[in-house]
């Protein structure tokens, strides 16, 4: 009874401190839990957890304070895949075992987000000097073609491309957790794999976050989403209330065929047959080989600096890296820190640098394999913004023509991605970005095997044309095509100093996500902010069209706010932008953020 008392004490105290540093307090507890009588025990533990809530370091960040460590620090959408990853690097793995692990437990934890039926990207800084980057981003079909989504009238049908088994594209996630793993990791595989199998088999409490997607999954009866329903509500039915534990057998089953066969066990054998047996009697388009063709790339990051710092971010089809890179060498000519953080003449040289930026994605940016001839050492050059920057009246909001690039048609981004912040003892870091495109993606799960799938053919232009000033963009590099990978803007990124990662940033949040990365650096590289104050600190949002400013109201004043309409900005609202977990390595210490728009988000460090 004492040791069962001893272990709900040592899950106590773990819920408050999450990783406790201190091995002699440690200690000192569990012999003082042996030696007091039982019925003292849940006051005393009450009190001392207060004690030491207050008085020692704690891994759950508190308002604008990071977490600190000095070995590890793991920063996640949710708590219980930031604990894999901080076990992981607690048990000699390095920063890419980390993320491999956490990546694998979010894909049971943060359905919504986190998944092996998606896709993304991961930039990698070792402490050594070594960088380079993952490009897992997933491809369209064999069978695609370019109007696939196109009516008679010219216009979407039924909005299929991201509705619908249509929109489902080849996965990429598994893939490139495997590569990267292959030329970086040290831990071994099955052990990367097995915690993120447990919390599927075992179960987990079902999170308030969850609610209004299950609630509306049990209204839904479409044949095309039994399997969904099977693997989310109680008994294919009943919606499971927060709290309630949550297991998901078919998707540990699909887990242990990954941790026992690696890459082949999802895009081979039994996990393969049964996601194509469900396209072909859906009438989806992903096939056997499909599936056999699909390859995770190894590539070199993009690469700027801005005020002595290196900034590595990804490349295409990313257009992340491009356009923060633009954006920051715009703006590294101006004195921003005497104008003041989110003052309107700020905002004003910020959003003249977004439209520019944005712009450009429009014009240039798709999948490399497709796209050869694309101006990327232009678009990432010091001469080309001062050009850009020329162009900018500091007075007065500059037009956002979309005649500028023709006919084109720019279609919506999702803003339910997550991102992983990684790094290890050794300074090793990792900027993990993955999403399902949708939030819970396609809300399709093939029989059998227990996740979700991505609807990420929406994230391709399917109009060949129409342009208007309502945001409608389309280009060529971004037209579909048979195993072309969609343009995207998530944005991993480590910026280094003196050859040594010095911040670990990223956030979802669709074309939102690289202006919130680029105002991450900005308030820590100019305006001295600490991790989690540049985490938390508003941000606004300009993709060039539609010609409008969205503002988080909560933290511009209407002053600034006047102000800033004043040069002839058009404003908008938006209640939250992105949730960016974020570290800053300082002083040979780890500073650790989980954004707190973020419900389950929890920066764990040791």
């Amino acid at each position: 009874m004492v040791a069962v008392q001893t272990y709900a004490f040592d899950r106590m105290l773990s819920c408050h401190l999450l990783t406790l540093n201190h091995s002699w307090i440690r200690s000192f507890i569990l012999i003082f839990c042996f030696l007091i009588p039982k019925r003292m025990l849940r006051y005393l533990s009450i009190t001392f957890s207060a004690f030491l809530f207050i008085t020692l370091p704690t891994s759950a960040q508190s308002g604008r304070i990071p977490v600190t460590a000095d070995s590890g620090m793991v920063v996640t959408s949710h708590h219980l895949a930031s604990e894999v990853g901080i076990e992981v690097l607690k048990n000699g793995g390095n920063a890419i075992d980390a993320a491999v692990a956490t990546a694998f437990a979010l894909a049971v934890t943060l359905p919504a987000a986190g998944n092996i039926g998606g896709g993304g990207f991961l930039v990698y800084h070792g402490g050594d000097g070594h960088v380079t980057a993952f490009n897992f981003r997933e491809k369209a079909p064999l069978a695609v073609t370019e109007t696939m989504f196109v009516g008679p009238d010219g216009t979407i049908v039924d909005n299929a491309n991201h509705e619908g088994i249509l929109s489902v594209c080849v996965p990429g996630t598994v893939a490139g957790l495997w590569l990267a793993h292959q030329r970086l990791g040290v831990s071994d595989w099955e052990d990367l794999v097995d915690p993120a199998i447990a919390l599927a088999m075992d179960g987990f409490p079902s999170s308030r976050a969850m609610q209004p997607f299950l609630t509306q999954l049990a209204e839904k009866s479409d044949s095309l989403y039994m399997s969904t329903r099977h693997a989310f509500l109680k008994d294919g039915e009943r919606v499971y209330e927060p709290g309630e534990t949550w297991k998901q057998p078919d998707l540990g089953a699909s887990l242990m065929r990954i941790r026992d066969e690696g890459h082949d066990g999802f895009y081979l054998g039994e996990t393969a047959r049964l996601l194509t047996d469900f396209m072909a009697q859906h009438g989806g388009l992903i096939t056997m080989e499909d599936l056999a063709l699909y390859t995770a790339e190894e590539v070199q990051p993009v690469h700027g600096t801005f005020h002595g710092h290196d900034i590595y971010a990804m490349r295409p089809p990313s257009s992340g890296g491009i356009a923060l890179i633009t954006m920051l060498n715009i703006l590294e000519a101006y004195d921003l820190e005497s104008l003041g953080h989110n003052s309107a003449q700020y905002l004003h040289l910020l959003t003249e640098s977004m439209r520019r930026a944005y712009a450009d994605r429009a014009e240039h940016i798709g999948d490399p394999n497709f796209n050869p001839d694309m101006p990327v050492d232009r678009l990432l050059s010091k001469p080309y913004a001062d050009q850009l920057r020329a162009s900018i009246d500091e007075d007065t909001a500059s037009p956002s023509d979309p005649s500028k690039l023709g006919h084109i048609y720019l279609h919506p981004e999702s803003e339910e991605t997550t991102h992983i912040s990684i790094v290890d003892a050794d300074g090793n870091a990792v900027s993990l970005t993955y999403t399902l495109e949708y939030s819970y993606g396609s809300q399709i799960v093939a029989d059998g095997t227990g996740f979700l799938l991505n609807n990420e053919m929406g994230d391709f232009n399917p109009i060949p044309g129409d342009t208007n000033i309502h945001g409608r963009i389309g280009t060529n590099p971004n037209l579909i095509a048979p195993q072309k990978r969609m343009l995207s803007s998530m944005t991993p990124t480590i910026v280094a100093k003196d050859g040594k990662p010095y911040l670990v940033v990223g956030t979802p949040g669709g074309r939102t996500i690289i202006n919130s990365v680029m105002q991450i650096i900005l308030n820590v590289t100019i305006f001295d902010m600490n991790m989690a104050q540049a985490v938390e600190a508003p941000r606004i949002h300009h993709q060039w069209l539609p010609n409008s400013t969205r503002f988080e109201p909560w933290g511009i004043s209407p002053d600034t706010r006047a102000l800033y309409e004043a040069k002839g900005h058009q404003v908008g609202a938006i209640r939250t932008q992105g949730r960016a977990h974020s570290i800053m390595i300082r002083d040979g210490l780890l500073y650790g953020a989980a954004d707190s728009r973020s419900y389950d988000g929890r920066a764990i460090g040791f």
